[in-house]
């Protein structure tokens, strides 16, 4: 990004938002000069929007270390954000017993620049005391992911795709088609950290995919019981997506 687009309001706000995005990648702390080199912006810029980020608490600075990281008012704003969508209020009822019922643990994902974010959880037996509790992965490593991202925008898939190397830009392009007509998708995992998963889509009264809603499978998973979870799964999805209405 050149200099010249932090002038002007738009240039301004843009230039916040890109210190955010890079403040929420790599190490929790980080130092000035590294977020201006990775910018494109000046040090002098740079330190001035993270001055107005810190008064807002958007951003922190290690009092030691005078590194930047993001703030608890973001924290605030997701939560905020969150409550306000209807597709967690309309899982709500739901979620418990699919965990009860298929005995796993149960996610709700949305694809958000590129990412997949996964915005509620119930844990089922296979959750242990070190699983992640807040989970943003690459579009195109989840089952949820590739849902979201196979079903949505040209921006989005594309978002997705430049998430991933070239190699696998060009091995995972070409599956869109198949995975946005699949019923369910599963990927595998490698480890008890991170498990196989199915998902399936969520879609609202106007046909539009919202969100996806995934289950971990157990180590060892037939195609008879995957078929089983994906069904329990859109069960619950159907469900949910009638309860969106037509607005």
């Amino acid at each position: 990004m050149s200099e010249p687009d932090a002038r002007g309001t738009l240039g301004t706000v843009r230039n916040a938002v890109l210190l955010l995005e890079l403040l929420s990648e790599g190490p929790a702390f980080q130092q000035l000069t590294d977020l201006a080199e990775r910018s494109g912006l000046s040090v002098p810029t740079v330190h001035r929007l993270l001055r107005s980020l810190v008064l807002s608490d958007l951003v922190e600075q290690d009092p030691t270390s005078s590194r930047y990281g993001l703030g608890p008012e973001v924290a605030r704003l997701a939560q905020r954000y969150l409550a306000r969508q209807p597709i967690l209020g309309a899982l709500a009822p739901y979620l418990v017993p699919l965990r009860d019922s298929i005995g796993q643990t149960v996610h709700v994902a949305v694809l958000v620049r590129g990412s997949v974010v996964y915005v509620d959880r119930v844990d089922g037996a296979d959750g242990g005391l070190y699983r992640d509790t807040h989970r943003v992965h690459a579009a195109l490593e989840t089952a949820a992911g590739r849902i979201l991202a196979s079903r949505g925008t040209e921006d989005g898939w594309r978002r997705a795709l430049e998430s991933v190397d070239s190699e696998q830009r060009s091995r995972l392009g070409a599956e869109r088609d198949g995975w946005s007509a699949a019923p369910y998708l599963v990927t595998e995992g490698g480890s008890a950290q991170e498990p196989s998963e199915v998902a399936v889509p969520i879609v609202d009264g106007h046909g539009h995919t919202v969100a996806a809603l995934a289950a971990t499978a157990p180590p060892v998973t037939s195609e008879e019981q995957l078929d089983r979870i994906a069904a329990q799964l859109s069960r619950a999805a159907h469900a949910a997506g009638r309860a969106l209405g037509h607005g």
